[in-house]
């Protein structure tokens, strides 16, 4: 099976196992998810989102965090692990906002990428989830499972697979199927012990391929 017919199949497979799969990152405002994606880095979603609440109610606008001191951050956001760098680049990214975009979020790829602290993961989730533009957010889930369900051959540095990844998959579906494979990784394709007998993709997967031999 060529890469492109696969992962047209894993699209519309996934897509009917999780119909509404969505950023599993909790955001009412764009500041907030470029926020909450750089607490995300070597920590878990759901403990990003049981931090922003409290980081919102001291500091609930761009304003806010732009004037408040990098450590006043930190004291908050130190759960998250690698509290000082995550709370100087949100401190200097917010300043960014509120100085140069009048407290919004650009919407270019060029001018996400050169605020302090984004990345291209964080500004193709921006640019999918924000702007509905045509993104691919590859995250460790996203690296992964490509590898495994063979999308990719053997490539785990982010920006390659994204390359790769633009090759074989419509423009208007790289967003989706990046959060579906946040859901399917960690319901099913889980990290070091992937359930290949309960998986959706087992026919179309290379790694069950191979698991069956």
């Amino acid at each position: 099976m060529r890469k492109k017919e696969r992962a047209l199949a894993v699209i519309e497979r996934l897509k009917k196992e999780y119909p509404d799969a969505d950023c599993t990152l909790a955001y009412e405002d764009a500041w907030q998810l470029l926020v909450s994606v750089r607490l995300a880095a070597q920590c878990t979603d759901a403990r990003v989102d049981q931090i922003t609440p409290l980081l919102y109610e001291k500091f609930p606008s761009v304003a806010a965090l732009a004037a408040a001191q990098p450590e006043e951050i930190e004291e908050i956001v130190r759960p998250c692990g690698l509290g000082r760098s995550k709370a100087r680049d949100i401190s200097a990214c917010m300043r960014v906002l509120h100085e140069k975009y009048d407290d919004h979020v650009p919407g270019t790829m060029e001018e996400l990428l050169a605020l302090p602290g984004v990345g291209r993961k964080s500004a193709n989730l921006i640019m999918g989830d924000v702007f509905g533009k045509p993104a691919i957010v590859t995250d460790t889930h996203c690296i992964r499972l490509c590898n495994l369900i063979g999308l990719v051959d053997d490539v785990k540095e982010p920006a390659r697979v994204e390359k790769e990844l633009w090759k074989i998959i419509p423009p208007e579906e790289g967003n989706d199927l990046c959060h579906r494979f946040v859901y399917h990784g960690r319901a099913v394709c889980v990290a070091r012990r992937p359930q290949c007998e309960a998986c959706c993709l087992a026919d179309v997967c290379r790694h069950a391929q191979k698991q069956k031999k």
